[in-house]
């Protein structure tokens, strides 16, 4: 499909984003390029975009505020931050809203269309019909497709990585499901970073299923998670 190479850049700097534009078109990517938060929310709801490439120090709207209202608008678009802040809260804080990476100013442009091309691949390549969908999780049932995980009548929206992991326990529940290959499905890599914002994700999936007193979400230390469900 031809909108899975769209590419949408929210960035203020002038000279940045003309040279960036000008790189990725050159290289085969249509790309719409807007220089504050606010106008690249607009374009995102009027376009369907492969991967949105944002910056964090905008006017008007930071590109974590923006990162947010675009998981609002839809969950399945990628996007990455491409940004000066270099420190490590900030990096979390990226990977926690969702950010398949995190690359700091100044970079490698042929690095930078590497992970493009990894990220867009894997997300067009994503085999979602063929493993299952739904699943029961002692009283809870999951909706992959839909992104729910429901309680009785309590409905509980998952964000897109939060569905993709609790997919992939689910997919090995009561065994060992491995951190390190875990994160590489999920971030298509592996890091430091990526490793913390599985963690985070990990920790939230607790808290959702933690009303079900049959239902754990396990360490095993220094290998990775099992989500225990005992039977009832």
């Amino acid at each position: 499909m031809k909108e899975q190479k769209n590419i949408l850049i929210v960035e203020d700097d002038l000279s940045l984003g003309f040279l960036l534009m000008e790189y990725l078109e050159s290289e085969g990517y249509p790309v719409k390029w807007c220089r504050d938060g606010d106008s690249g929310l607009l374009a995102f709801k009027k376009q369907r975009f492969g991967l949105c490439i944002l910056d964090v120090m905008m006017p008007h709207m930071d590109g974590f505020s923006l990162a947010y209202r675009l998981k609002k608008e839809n969950a399945d678009t990628p996007f990455l931050f491409l940004t000066a802040r270099t420190m490590k809260r900030d990096r979390l804080r990226g990977y926690a809203v969702g950010a398949e990476d995190y690359i700091t100013k100044p970079f490698d442009e042929e690095e930078l269309l590497c992970k493009i091309k990894v990220i867009l691949r894997r997300t067009a390549e994503l085999p979602r019909e063929t493993a299952p969908t739904q699943f029961s999780i002692g009283e809870y049932a999951f909706d992959y497709n839909l992104q729910e995980l429901r309680l009785d009548d309590a409905v509980r929206r998952l964000t897109e990585k939060e569905n993709e992991v609790l997919r992939l326990l689910c997919l090995h529940q009561n065994q060992i499901l491995r951190r390190e290959e875990a994160v590489e499905k999920i971030y298509g890599q592996y890091d430091y970073f990526h490793g913390r914002s599985f963690d985070v994700y990990i920790s939230r999936l607790r808290k959702f299923l933690c009303q079900d007193p049959d239902v754990a979400i396990e360490n095993v230390f220094k290998v990775g998670f099992i989500l225990k469900v005992e039977a009832g």
